[in-house]
Parts: structure tokens; C-alpha cells; sequence
């Protein structure tokens, strides 16, 4: 029977369910096998839904810098003027222009004028960057043009001015009440530069998703802001748009070759490069903390394995007798201390994929549990817990989990095979 009998029969599985079913009374260690089965669970369930937050959290950042912030900004390294003044400003930014979208999986090149200002609305005050660009090039950006989270008409654009949601939140201001731009740098006169003030109508108000984006940034039309910052016929950088931003770096050279040599060429990853790796290098920790809870996790059935062999040596004893070989005996316990982390595994997987999908409704409850306040977006810079589902995320988790499961499965069960029936009967 030992020798023809084929790994993994029926019968071993019959005997491991029986074990693993037994009562307390006739040896079993049914407690065990439940504190093992809530131990896999728990931790696989907190291993799926820590990396759909991580996959979240870095998917929606990414998704805010390219949706609402150029791909690739281009400088002009600028020249030293008469006076003694760096001017970095770029004149033949229409020529450029073309150039950097005539670059392969370039999808738009658009001009720029940038400054900081001081806006009011009545006794209201916000320092806002101001961005000057034409409207087509405004309706490419998706997170500002997006119209389900935006207030107002972006066609109208060029009848006033667009503010982020936070901006206007400040001011107090909404579409069709009319706001102040204060600029120190205005028209020179002979006692002086006198501060410029401009009034405009709010015609849209846009929320990028990023708290710092909404609370600093205005829009006007590109001819507007050349005036008003004294930049007629200029422009101060160019924001380019490519098909594939995760892959930006390969065109650097051939963006940097388009723009010519006193050009300078700043990638999103270069501005927030920093963060990223930042995020990553926690990703990682996170993983190896969380992986060491399942392997303690796993370990719970290492101790409820052993248990299970001491009570059973006399049925050992036995079954060796009437011909089971070490492998089937081997089999037999590996069966118990595998299912218990199989089922623990799906179920933590089950546990683990609900929370990342309605993980909206359960941080909605936990906020109004601890009284609100929970998440705060000046800090963590978008306004609510993501949760992105992974299906590599789910496999890594569940891969971890069985693979530990099986591992430490093997140890107590490889000592109830190699037990001698001779001794585990003698007692009884």
C-alpha cells in the first residue's frame, strides 16, 4: 500500500479533514486551528489593503502633477541686459514652440508666463501664482479642464480669470464676482515702480484634486498676463504635454535639442522626483514589516501542528502499522496546516479587496467616529484616503502568504512522519 499508493489520495485528505474538524475531547485543536486561520486572515487582509493604499496614494499623486502640471518645462537660461539684469525671459517662443511639438510623442508645447501675486476680493488677501497660457492650451490640461469638478464656463476664459477652488474658498469668491491681482513689480515711474492692480471677473473655478495646487494657482490668458507682468511679446518658460510621461526621461536630449542650447529642460520627475523615492523607499519597509506579520501569522500553525502530532501519536502509531508510509503520514499533516492557510488566505484576499473598494464609505465612518478630522489635505496634499486594487498587489500577498504557509508546514510534519510506531504505541 505504501509503495503504490498515489500523493495526495483521498483517503489522506480525509484523514486531515477529520483532524482538522476533531474536538477538543477526542485530541483535536480545533482553538488552534481557529487562532491560525484569524492570524493568515488578519494579516493577509492588512498586507492587500496597505499596498492598494500605497498603489492609491502614489497613482492619484502622479495622476494630480500630470493632470494639472506640465510634463516638461522649458527654461531659457537667460543673458545679462544693459543694466546689469538677468533677463531669462524666451522672445521667439512661437518658433520654439513648434519645435519642441514637432518632437515625436510630444502632444502640445504651449508658452507661459508665471509670476507671484498678491489677489483680494474685499478685506480677503491670498498669495497666488499666476499662469498665463491661451485657452486651447488650458482645456489640455485634464484636472483643470475637467468639468465635473469645476464651477463656471472655461470657454469664457478669455473674459477673465480662472482660480482654483481653494483660491476661491480664501477670497470668498465665486464665478462672477470680480478679484484683484496686486503685483509689487508694476509701472516704473520717476519716484519709483508703483504696484500694478487689475481687476478681473472669476468666469471658472477648478479643483485639480491637490490642496496645494487649488490654494496657490490662477489662470489668465496669455495676452493678459504679458501685460500685466510686463512681458509683452515673451515668454517665461514653455510646458510641454507627451504621450507617455512615465517614460519622459528618453526624450529629454531630443526636447533639449529642439529648444536649443540655452534652453533648460525640468521634468515632473525632477520636481518631485524626491517624493516619489521617498514613497518608495516606505513601500518597501512597509512590505518587509507586513510580510513579517504574516510570517508570525504563518507561525501560528507551526505551534498548532505540533499540538495536533503530540495528541495523535497513538493514531500514527497506528496508521504506520497497517501500512501508511512516512509520506502519507507526511501528507496527511501537511494537508492540515496548508488549509488552514489557504482559507486564511482567501479570506484575508476577500477581506483585503473589499476595503480597497469601498474604502470611501469605511474612512467616511472612521472620520465621523473619531469627530471628523482625520484626514488633513494641507498635509497630505489630496483631499482623501485612494485605494487603487492591484492584481500584482494581490498576487505578491497571496504568493507571501501560501508560501509561508506551506514553508513552515513542512517542519512538524516532516517529525510526525519520521515518528517510530514502535514508541508512539508503547504507552498505550
Amino acid at each position: 500500500m505504501a509503495n503504490s499508493t498515489a500523493p495526495f489520495a483521498p483517503f489522506e485528505w480525509m484523514i486531515a479533514w477529520r483532524y482538522l474538524r476533531a474536538r477538543r475531547a477526542e485530541g483535536g485543536v480545533s482553538v488552534m486551528t481557529w487562532i491560525s486561520l484569524i492570524g493568515i486572515t488578519l494579516a493577509v487582509f492588512a498586507l492587500i489593503a496597505t499596498l492598494a493604499v500605497r498603489s492609491g496614494f502614489r497613482a492619484e499623486f502622479v495622476d494630480t502633477i500630470l493632470g494639472a502640471n506640465a510634463h516638461v518645462t522649458v527654461y531659457n537660461l537667460g543673458k545679462t541686459t544693459e543694466t546689469g539684469q538677468l533677463d531669462s525671459t524666451i522672445p521667439d517662443y512661437t518658433e520654439m514652440a513648434q519645435r519642441l511639438a514637432a518632437v515625436p510623442d510630444v502632444i502640445r508645447a504651449a508658452p507661459l508666463v508665471r509670476g507671484q501675486v498678491m489677489a483680494n476680493m474685499r478685506q480677503a488677501n491670498a498669495g497666488v501664482e499666476v499662469f498665463g497660457i491661451d485657452l486651447k492650451d488650458l482645456k489640455g490640461l485634464p484636472r483643470i479642464a475637467d468639468p465635473t469638478t469645476s464651477l463656471g464656463d472655461i470657454d469664457t476664459f478669455d473674459q477673465g480669470i480662472a482660480i482654483g477652488s481653494g483660491v476661491a474658498r480664501e477670497l470668498g469668491a465665486t464665478v462672477g464676482d470680480r478679484i484683484k491681482l496686486i503685483s509689487p513689480n508694476g509701472v516704473k515711474t520717476a519716484f519709483g515702480t508703483s504696484p500694478r492692480v487689475n481687476a478681473y471677473e472669476v468666469v471658472y473655478v477648478f479643483s485639480a484634486g491637490r490642496y496645494d495646487i487649488d490654494r496657490t494657482r490662477v489662470y489668465l490668458p496669455l495676452a493678459e498676463a504679458q501685460s500685466f507682468f510686463n512681458r509683452e511679446g515673451v515668454a517665461t518658460e514653455i510646458e510641454v504635454m507627451v504621450k507617455n510621461p512615465e517614460q519622459v526621461d528618453t526624450m529629454v536630449q531630443a526636447l533639449q535639442q529642439a529648444a536649443g542650447d540655452r534652453a533648460q529642460t525640468w521634468t515632473w520627475r525632477d520636481a518631485s522626483g524626491g517624493f516619489l523615492r521617498a514613497l518608495e523607499v516606505e513601500d518597501n519597509v512597509m512590505f518587509i514589516i507586513l510580510s513579517i506579520l504574516v510570517l508570525i501569522a504563518a507561525m501560528n500553525i507551526v505551534s498548532g501542528l505540533i499540538m495536533l502530532v503530540k495528541n495523535k501519536g497513538r493514531d500514527i502509531g497506528i496508521l504506520r502499522t497497517i501500512g501508511l508510509s512516512e509520506g502519507s503520514i507526511l501528507r496527511v499533516f501537511f494537508i492540515c496546516g496548508a488549509f488552514t492557510g489557504l482559507i486564511g488566505t482567501a479570506l484575508g484576499v476577500i477581506l483585503g479587496c473589499l476595503f480597497a473598494i469601498y474604502i470611501d464609505p469605511i474612512f467616511s465612518f472612521v472620520n465621523v467616529v473619531m469627530g471628523g478630522g482625520v484626514w488633513d489635505p494641507s498635509i497630505r496634499g489630496i483631499y482623501a484616503l485612494p485605494a487603487q486594487l492591484n492584481l500584482s498587489d494581490v498576487l505578491k500577498a497571496v504568493s507571501l502568504s501560501l508560501g509561508l504557509s506551506f514553508i513552515v508546514t513542512i517542519f512538524p510534519a516532516r517529525r510526525a512522519a519520521r515518528m517510530n510506531p514502535v514508541e508512539a504505541l508503547r504507552y498505550e
